[in-house]
């Protein structure tokens, strides 16, 4: 179980799967800056949590619930949760684009249950994915293995925060979609790469010429 100072956010999750490096600059070093992708997410997001509420029929819906969980170490906010009279309880993570690999939407979503379940004392056996772009509704039940998956990746998570330590550039085509591609550079490590390369090669064949 952690304190509650220990909570990380829990887009440290999206962030720690898209780039480790990325998590450290954020999360460790508090570095952060905008690009049109993560400024059209939080716009997007701004508006589903409101911390409005709505009544139709017989499901209650709460948009921006803050949340938390001891045991996974994690704080943030959900973006909607329903509650039908019955007592069933779904909740539905919004998001922009389109699926992630690595199944992370679905660890993310998982996390934002089992905090909202530790906090009320209830279960919550499934949740949904909106894809704006696609528009597309993916449901996802929270089975004992995504659930051991996702305190995992939280658990996992804090040791790497725990250490304090951010990772060197590991240049990647996502590189380019990340906001903090200009803090990071890991286009000056290819050319320093490229550049010891080349005399690593000049070297060599010098020493070759030289014995000929």
């Amino acid at each position: 179980m952690y304190e509650e100072d220990d909570l990380i956010p829990l887009s440290a999750l999206q962030h720690y799967a898209f780039c480790r490096r990325q998590c450290a600059l954020i999360h460790i070093e508090q570095i952060w800056q905008e690009n049109i992708y993560t400024l059209e997410g939080r716009i997007f997001h701004d508006k589903v949590h409101s911390g409005k509420s709505e009544k139709r029929r017989n499901t209650s819906t709460q948009f921006g619930i803050p949340v938390r969980s001891l045991e996974l170490g994690l704080s943030g906010k959900t973006d909607t949760v329903e509650y039908d009279d019955d007592g069933t309880v779904r909740i539905i993570e919004m998001k922009r684009g389109r699926s992630k690999t690595k199944g992370m939407d679905e660890i993310q979503l998982c996390a934002q249950a089992m905090c909202l379940e530790e906090m009320l004392s209830l279960s919550i056996q499934e949740g949904y994915l909106f894809y704006r772009k696609v528009r597309r509704r993916k449901t996802v039940v929270f089975t004992s293995e995504l659930r051991a998956r996702t305190k995992e990746l939280a658990h996992e998570i804090h040791r790497f925060l725990d250490e304090g330590r951010t990772p060197p550039p590991l240049p990647d085509d996502k590189c380019s979609r990340c906001s903090l591609h200009g803090v990071c550079l890991p286009d000056l490590l290819v050319k320093r790469r490229s550049v010891s390369k080349y005399i690593a090669r000049a070297l060599t064949s010098e020493v070759t010429e030289n014995y000929e």
